[in-house]
């Protein structure tokens, strides 16, 4: 609860009169600080009557591409019965306030309102709680309450198409490379039998011993499994505009493009950070949601020794792509110490003022302005 100025001024003239009214024998002054103080009494009484409002959000969508059009639509409801609401209300939406017209809002009402949601820029954008102001008629006293939970926009990076896909280290027994991940001769693991599984794939002596039909589940193991890392250090995007690093946000498209297009292919991707974030939004759902809430983190050379030590140790895939920014060109000696673990490497350079160098053998150097560049250099690869 908040006194205005006005309300302020109001209390100490309501002292002062009482003061000089009683200290002087004057009634008539003594009145009016009386009635000055009810006053201020009255205002903190109806600013404190607490309106029942129950607020609903629905993002439409929810998750969208960086520029394409997204809204919030509000329905704010007085479940209230003894009064209707006179109140001034306002929605957050990330960092501005949209103005919510609550005047006169009668019980068992409600009232909607769509607005636009600002895409312009990769992120989470919460939108919420709606922060409503009860005044006083003379506007004496203003009490601000929150209501409802926010809810997040996310806002995904750009995906630009990609035609190429690597084709990984092996291959089918018939040659070629095959894009359906069952039926090759590697046995993964047992299941419960569904109907439509082949008979030749029950393992009989399990489903004797559990009392149900089990069968056997086998993988591709031709199959290419692509890591993609996104160096998200600080240090490697040293350039700013705005407060926004461009090189990173190229980097953003560039992942989120090879995550798209190896899952058009059905292809096993795994996307990881340099610097893992502290707190990840427990609302995210797969990489591109984690692209949309990743941010720049501090961390030098050891943060990157440190996460390259892991992809080696934990070998996820057979193709490895690494995006990062000019200020990492000194260190492409570490990414391409993974070669051992990963028979093809490629880097993805954003923003550099000249042509990178390998750094190591066997590196694939894309240098690309932006993520439509990325994509144009990344189909005219020729051998992975």
């Amino acid at each position: 609860m908040g006194i205005t100025a006005r309300g302020v001024g109001l209390l100490v003239a309501a002292v002062v009169l009482l003061g000089v009214g009683f200290r002087y024998a004057y009634p008539e002054l003594a009145v009016l600080g009386a009635a000055a103080g009810v006053a201020v009494g009255y205002a903190l009484v109806t600013a404190a009557w607490r309106p029942r409002l129950t607020v609903q959000r629905v993002a439409d969508p929810d998750r969208v591409a960086r520029g394409e059009p997204a809204a919030m639509v509000l329905t704010v409801r007085n479940t209230g019965r003894l009064r209707a609401a006179n109140l001034v209300a306002e929605d957050r939406c990330g960092g501005r306030l949209v103005p919510v017209p609550l005047l006169r809002l009668r019980p068992g009402r409600d009232t909607e309102l769509r607005y636009p949601v600002p895409t312009r820029r990769r992120g989470v954008v919460p939108v919420g709680p709606l922060r409503v102001t009860r005044r006083d008629p003379l506007g004496l006293v203003a009490l601000a309450r929150a209501y409802g939970d926010p809810v997040p926009v996310w806002v995904h990076p750009r995906i630009h198409p990609l035609s190429a896909v690597p084709t990984g280290a092996g291959r089918s027994l018939d040659g070629r490379t095959d894009s359906v991940p069952h039926g090759s001769i590697t046995f993964d693991s047992l299941r419960e039998y569904v109907v439509g599984d082949e008979l030749r794939r029950v393992h009989w002596r399990t489903s004797a011993r559990v009392g149900e039909l089990m069968v056997r589940e086998n993988v591709d193991t031709s199959l290419p499994r692509l890591v993609v890392v996104l160096d998200n250090r600080a240090a490697a995007h040293p350039d700013r505009s705005g407060g926004v690093a461009e090189s990173f946000e190229s980097g953003c498209e560039a992942a989120a493009s090879v995550v798209a297009a190896a899952t058009r292919e059905d292809l096993p991707v795994s996307l990881l950070l340099v610097a893992p974030p502290v707190d990840e939004p427990a609302e995210a759902h797969g990489p591109l949601d984690r692209l949309a809430a990743a941010e720049l983190a501090d961390g030098g050379e050891d943060v990157l020794r440190t996460a390259l030590g892991r992809l080696r140790q934990e070998r996820l895939g057979d193709t490895l792509v690494f995006l990062t920014g000019p200020g990492a060109r000194g260190d492409l000696g570490h990414v391409g110490a993974v070669r051992r673990a990963y028979p093809s490497v490629v880097v993805g350079m954003f923003g550099a003022a000249e042509p990178t160098a390998a750094g190591a053998a066997g590196l694939v150097v894309v240098d690309a302005a932006d993520g439509a560049e990325f994509a144009a250099e990344w189909d005219g690869i020729r051998r992975w």
